[in-house]
C-alpha cells in the first residue's frame, strides 16, 4: 500500500478524506451507544444491546431499500448531497434529545421516542450516502476497467488499491470517533459527544461541494431509466419460477458482447417481462434472466458471511458491558470501555501495509497467483479468525466470572481491561480479510451498471446480522430465562449473566458457517469464469 496512492487522483483523494469523516461521525455516535441507552434512557443490558443490533441492522440494510428508488430518479451526485443532508438533520434531532434529557433527566422517557426517530433518520440518510459515495469514488479512476473477482485470478487493479486505501480512510475515521468521542462522552456529557459528530458530517458535506469542479462524471451515460432497479425484484421473481424450464443460450458471436450489452439495455420493457412476452420474445428476456441469475447465485455466498456480520456486532454492546466491570485506571485516568473498539482500526491501520507488503509477496510465491491469493480464500480467512475470537472472547470471560465470584463484595473486577484487547485485535485483523474481501466481490460479481446494488449487497449483510444479532439475543433470553435455574445469559448484573455461554454458542454457529462457505467455494463459479465459458 506504501505507493498506492500515487494511483490515485485528487477527486478519489479528497472522497477517501470525506468517508472518513463520516465513519467519525457515525462511530462517535454508535461505539457508546449502548452506555447511553443504559445510563441515560435506562434500558437493561439486554434491551440496549437489541436496540443497538436493530439500529445497526437497519442502517446496514437501507442501502437496499433507498438504492433501488434513488439510483432510477437522482444521479450519484445529487443523492450524495441529499442523503448527507438527511444525514445531517438525524445528528441534530439526536444531540437535541441529549440536550434535553440533559436539561430535565424527567423527560427522558418522552424524549426516548424521539431519539429513536432521529436514529432512523441517521439510517435513512446513510443508506443512499454510503454505498453512492462509495461508487462515486470508484468512479473517479481514470479507466473504467473491470474488477476481477474469480478464484484464480491473476490481475491487480487500481479499483483494489481503491478499496484498500478507501477502508484504510474509513478507519482512520473510526479510530478517531471510537477514541475521541467515547471519551468526551464519559467524561464531559452526550450534548457535546453527539454535537461534535454532527460538526464533523457538515464539514464533510461542505468539503464534497467544494471538490465539484474536479469529479469526473461520466458524460455518456444513458438516461436514468435505463439503470433503474425498480424492476429488480419482480425480475428475481420471474427469473427463479421460469429459470428451471428455460434455457437461456448465447451463440458465440454474441456471448462476447452480453457484458456491454447488459450496461446499455434495461432489465427488461414492461411488455416483453409478461409470461406472453417471455414466450414470444425469448431472447430480450435473456437480459431479465442474466440479471436474476447475479443476485441468486450470490445468495448463498451472502448467507454464508451473516454470522461473521453477527460477531461483529458485539464489541459495540457485550464486549462494552464487560469492560465496564473491569479495572479501567492507568493512574488517575479512566479508560472508557468504548474506547477499547479503538484496538479493531488500530489493528487494521498497522496490519494493512503488512498484509500487502508481507503476506502477499509470501503467497505470491506459494499460489503463482498475482494477487497472492483469491477474494474467496481472503474471505474465508477472516471468518476463521472471528471464530478464534470468539474463542478467546469466552476464555477471558470465562475468567472475569471466576473472579467475580471469588470477589463478591467488589463491583469492579479485579482485572485489568485490557485482558479484552487479544479479541479485539483479532476481529481487527479479520476485518482486513473479509470485510475487505466483501467489498471486492460484491463490486466485482455484479454487471458495471449494477455496481451501486452490489455494494448494498455487501453492506446488507451487516444490516441482516445485526437483526439477527438481536434475534439470537431474544431466544436465546426466551429460552434461558423459561429454564429458571442460573437465570438469563443477559442479566443485568454480569457477574450473575452467562456471556461465555453466549460466546461459545457464536463461535459453533459461525464454525458451520465457515463449513458451509468452504463447501459453496468449491462449487461457486465467478463471473469472469462463466463469461469464459460462453465463449468456448
Amino acid at each position: 500500500m506504501a505507493g498506492g496512492h500515487r494511483e490515485l487522483n485528487n477527486s478519489c483523494t479528497l472522497l477517501i478524506v470525506i468517508a472518513g469523516m463520516e465513519r467519525f461521525a457515525f462511530k462517535g455516535v454508535a461505539s457508546n451507544l449502548v452506555t447511553y441507552l443504559t445510563d441515560v434512557v435506562k434500558m437493561s443490558n439486554s434491551a440496549a444491546a437489541k436496540t443497538v443490533n436493530s439500529w445497526c441492522g437497519l442502517t446496514s440494510i437501507m442501502p437496499l431499500l433507498v438504492v433501488p428508488f434513488a439510483d432510477s430518479h437522482c444521479d450519484r451526485y445529487s443523492i450524495i448531497l441529499a442523503s448527507s443532508s438527511l444525514y445531517v438533520l438525524g445528528l441534530v434531532a439526536l444531540t437535541s434529545t441529549a440536550f434535553a434529557s440533559a436539561w430535565s433527566p424527567a423527560s427522558n422517557i418522552s424524549t426516548s421516542s424521539f431519539g429513536f426517530s432521529a436514529l432512523c433518520l441517521i439510517s435513512l440518510g446513510q443508506g443512499g450516502y454510503n454505498p453512492f459515495l462509495q461508487v462515486f469514488g470508484a468512479e473517479q479512476l481514470e479507466t473504467e476497467e473491470e474488477l476481477p473477482c474469480t478464484k484464480d485470478d491473476q490481475k491487480p487493479n487500481k479499483k483494489s488499491v481503491f478499496f484498500q486505501w478507501w477502508y484504510f480512510g474509513v478507519c482512520a475515521g473510526s479510530l478517531l470517533g471510537v477514541t475521541v468521542m467515547s471519551y468526551i462522552q464519559d467524561t464531559f456529557g452526550w450534548v457535546l459527544g453527539f454535537a461534535m459528530p454532527t460538526l464533523a458530517m457538515v464539514l464533510s458535506i461542505v468539503l464534497f461541494s467544494y471538490g465539484t469542479p474536479i469529479y469526473r462524471c461520466n458524460s455518456d451515460e444513458e438516461p436514468m431509466h435505463n439503470r433503474s432497479f425498480r424492476g429488480l425484484v419482480h425480475s428475481i421473481k420471474e427469473a427463479a419460477s421460469k429459470l428451471k424450464h428455460t434455457k437461456i443460450s448465447l451463440s458465440n458471436e454474441k456471448s462476447a458482447t452480453m457484458e456491454l450489452e447488459l450496461q446499455e439495455k434495461p432489465l427488461c420493457d414492461q411488455n416483453s417481462c409478461s409470461m406472453n412476452g417471455l414466450e414470444q420474445n425469448p431472447q430480450k428476456c435473456n437480459y431479465l434472466f442474466m440479471n436474476a441469475k447475479v443476485v441468486l447465485r450470490l445468495l448463498p455466498i451472502w448467507t454464508m458471511l451473516l454470522m461473521f456480520a453477527v460477531i461483529f456486532q458485539q464489541p459495540a454492546t457485550f464486549f462494552t458491558k464487560q469492560g465496564m466491570t473491569m479495572e479501567r485506571n492507568i493512574g488517575s485516568f479512566k479508560i472508557p470501555p468504548a474506547t477499547l473498539q479503538s484496538a479493531i482500526t488500530v489493528s487494521i491501520i498497522l496490519l494493512m501495509p503488512l498484509y500487502e507488503k508481507v503476506l502477499i509477496p509470501t503467497t505470491r510465491l506459494i499460489t503463482r497467483n498475482q494477487k497472492g491469493i483469491s477474494v474467496m480464500q481472503r474471505m474465508g480467512i477472516g471468518m476463521f479468525l472471528s471464530i478464534i475470537a470468539m474463542v478467546i472472547a469466552a476464555i477471558v470471560e470465562m475468567r472475569r466470572l471466576d473472579v467475580s465470584r471469588k470477589e463478591s463484595k467488589s463491583e469492579t473486577v479485579p482485572l485489568s481491561i485490557f485482558l479484552l484487547l487479544p479479541q479485539y485485535i483479532l476481529l481487527g485483523v479479520s476485518d482486513i480479510f473479509t470485510v475487505v474481501g466483501m467489498q471486492e466481490f460484491f463490486y466485482g460479481e455484479v454487471p458495471v451498471k449494477m455496481r451501486t446494488m452490489g455494494l448494498a449487497l455487501y453492506t446488507s449483510v451487516f444490516g441482516v446480522g445485526s437483526f439477527l444479532s438481536a434475534l439470537l439475543i431474544s431466544l436465546v433470553e426466551l429460552f434461558t430465562s423459561s429454564r429458571g435455574k442460573g437465570g438469563s445469559w443477559f442479566s443485568d448484573d454480569l457477574s450473575e449473566a452467562r456471556l461465555d455461554k453466549y460466546y461459545w454458542l457464536m463461535a459453533l454457529l459461525s464454525a458451520l458457517s465457515l463449513l458451509f462457505y468452504v463447501i459453496l467455494c468449491r462449487f461457486f463459479e465467478s463471473r469472469s469464469e462463466l463469461e469464459n465459458e460462453n465463449l468456448k
